[in-house]
């Protein structure tokens, strides 16, 4: 079964909802999300516009940094655990990138961590700053 993607903008608190619409309830959590990927250099032009469009199909993100040999992609995932969020970001680079004409990059990093443990990365000034301003940018 194909599991929705889904979001929330920064500063939102923990939801609960439904599992992977299994019928049954299942407390849900926030988890950040940190996709890295990279590959051979494509045109700059062509990776922000592939990155814009995935953005726009999938309001989900957050924001987006990117090279021409790399991109890394921040968000907010609801799941019921982490094995959950991380499966979801580990099919979210090759699920899109006919859709948004991604590069043929692959995934070399990945970091899943829950709501709280990135408040307190920030609030202790290793981790993260907050997503903004929110899109696509250049490194």
């Amino acid at each position: 079964m194909r599991r929705a993607l889904t979001s929330v903008g920064p500063g939102h608190g923990d939801l609960g909802g439904a599992g992977a619409g299994d019928g049954q309830d299942h407390a849900s959590r926030l988890w950040h999300v940190t996709l890295s990927v990279s590959g051979k250099p494509a045109p700059l032009s062509e990776v922000r516009r592939g990155l814009e469009q995935l953005a726009h199909d999938h309001p989900f993100l957050l924001t987006s940094r990117y090279a021409d040999d790399h991109a890394e992609i921040r968000y907010w995932e609801e799941a019921r655990d982490l094995h959950d969020a991380a499966a979801v970001a580990l099919r979210l680079w090759g699920e899109h990138r006919s859709s948004a004409q991604l590069p043929p990059w692959e995934i070399v990093g990945l970091e899943v961590i829950d709501r709280s443990t990135y408040h307190q990365r920030v609030a202790e000034g290793y981790g993260p700053p907050p997503a903004h301003p929110v899109g696509v940018h250049p490194y």
